[in-house]
Order: C-alpha cells, then sequence, then structure tokens
C-alpha cells in the first residue's frame, strides 16, 4: 500500500525536531503556523506567498495590536515554514505595518531588594533565584542545568546551548556551594529512588540517547532542578522526571514581590540585569560582564 504524504503540521513538527529547536519553539510555530493558515480560510499556504504574509502580519499590529515581539514570532514562524519545510523562496523584504517596540529600560533592582525578594522566597524557588542572580543566568538556562554543568572545584557554572547556541561559562558564588551541594544530594536520593522504581531517565539533547544508550539514566545528566513529579514526555511519549516548571516559579516571584512591597516590575529575568549591573559597580570589567 502506497504511504500518504505527511500532514503540513506534521511535516513542521519533523522539520523543528530536526533542527534541535526547544520544544516551547515548537508549540509557538505550530500554533502560528495554523494562525496563519485559518486566517486565509485554510488555503494551503504552498499556494500563498509573500503578498499573503504581509497581509496576516499587517493585520496582528493593526487589529490586534499585538506586541513587535509577539508580531516578530509570528513572522520567524512563516519564515520557516517557507524556507524550512515548503522550500519555497519568498519575496524580500515582506512589507507588512510593523507593531510599535516599546521603549524601555530594563528593571534594575538594588542588592537591599533583592535580598527583600530572596528571603519571601523558600525551597527550591529561593534556591533557583539565588543562582539567577549569583551567577547571572536566564530563567530557561538555570532549570536546564544539568548536574554535569555545575563544577564546585573550580567555583563555575557551564551554560551550554543558551541563545544563540552557543556555550559559556559563569561564576558560581562561594555563599551558593554548600546549598548547592546539599539540594543535589536529595536530587540524588530522588534519582536513586527513581531507578528503583523503573524510571529515572531523562531527556538527551541532540539525539546523544541513541549514541549513549544508557547516560539518559546517569547521575550526570540528570536535571540540577527535576519537576516534583514523573511525566510523559510530549515528543517521544517516554515517562521521564523533567525539569521543574516555570510558571511556578514566576508566580512565587510575583508573590514574593508584591509582598516584600518592591514597587518595580520584576520578572525572572531581572535578576540577570541586576547581576550585571551590581558587577559593574563593585568594579568588574565590562568585557568581563
Amino acid at each position: 500500500m502506497e504511504q500518504r504524504p505527511k500532514k503540513l503540521l506534521d511535516q513542521v513538527h519533523d522539520a523543528i525536531r530536526l533542527k534541535h529547536y526547544s520544544y516551547r519553539t515548537e508549540q509557538t510555530y505550530v500554533y502560528w503556523i495554523r494562525r496563519y493558515i485559518l486566517f486565509h480560510n485554510i488555503r494551503h499556504p504552498q499556494e500563498m506567498g509573500s503578498a499573503e504574509i504581509e497581509t496576516f502580519l499587517t493585520h496582528l499590529a493593526v487589529e490586534e495590536k499585538v506586541a513587535a515581539s509577539t508580531q516578530n514570532q509570528a513572522f520567524s514562524a512563516l519564515l520557516f515554514l517557507y524556507r524550512e519545510v515548503l522550500r519555497q523562496e519568498l519575496d524580500l523584504p515582506i512589507d507588512a505595518i510593523r507593531a510599535k517596540r516599546p521603549r524601555y529600560l530594563p528593571t534594575v533592582l538594588t542588592k537591599t531588594e533583592v535580598l527583600a525578594i530572596i528571603r519571601q522566597l523558600s525551597g527550591v524557588y529561593q534556591l533557583v533565584v539565588k543562582l539567577l542572580y549569583g551567577s547571572g543566568l536566564r530563567l530557561t538556562e538555570g532549570l536546564q542545568l544539568r548536574v554535569k554543568d555545575v563544577d564546585f572545584s573550580y567555583r563555575q557554572v557551564v551554560v551550554r546551548e543558551a541563545k544563540g547556541m552557543e556555550s559559556r561559562v559563569t561564576m558560581l558564588p562561594s555563599s551558593l556551594v554548600e546549598p548547592l551541594q546539599e539540594h543535589l544530594n536529595g536530587v540524588k536520593r530522588l534519582h536513586e529512588q527513581d531507578l528503583a522504581q523503573g524510571y529515572g531517565s531523562v531527556y538527551l539533547p541532540f539525539a546523544l540517547e541513541r549514541k549513549y544508550p544508557n547516560a539518559d539514566r546517569a547521575w550526570i545528566w540528570q536535571f540540577v532542578f527535576p519537576s516534583g513529579r514523573i511525566s510523559r514526555d510530549p515528543r517521544s511519549g517516554a515517562v521521564r522526571r523533567h525539569h521543574l516548571n516555570a510558571s511556578g516559579l514566576q508566580k512565587s516571584i510575583k508573590q514574593a514581590v508584591r509582598v516584600a512591597g518592591i514597587e518595580k516590575r520584576v520578572s525572572c529575568h531581572t535578576f540577570r540585569h541586576s547581576f550585571a549591573t551590581h558587577l559593574l559597580e563593585d568594579g568588574y570589567d565590562i568585557r568581563t560582564v
């Protein structure tokens, strides 16, 4: 029997995974591609092109009044669809009405404000925020840390495949060494418990599971901040323990800011901005920062 060709969105999923994009990016791209198709009355994208993309992006800016970053996100998804899935060249540039990009300076907390927020947190959330601030990590970088990426001997953290798929090394404050080691002792006990129950595997990037069949159960590959529950991987279907969910941390920070009485727009990324600013204030060279 002749095999049916894959549906368009299934092709999109395959192309994104081939590029090793994150699951969040996969969800976002599929969302915008579906929106684009529905906006044009379920026409196949192969029958459309630059003119239809312009119309869709203009609609987002004018009618839906989306932020510039949201419009750019939709544009990136459609470029990926045409270039990587359909292999169809577009007439560039796309002359759509662009959403206005707001001009604002990133929020920077004082050292006193950082400590006030941290005091309102507890447990693993407090430890994560201390690491975001003390090492200047982005939220996803902190949550996706593996055991092997924390070097206690050299007091450093290795951030792998970060923004732009580049790795870097950053400092690990001495004040975090002991609490982080204690935390990892608990994580190791949890991992051994998972192994005893027939679980204990973790997602490995770049098809390393095929290259190293048993590495997904090795201690060094486990997440530093694992989830409190085992769940099914939406891509592979494997039942495993993922890293801590970002939404719970974000809600806790929001509440901590309110309780601390700080009247600033604070997010997880604010601690990274504050880290860089405080290093400069302490006399570090801008190139080091």
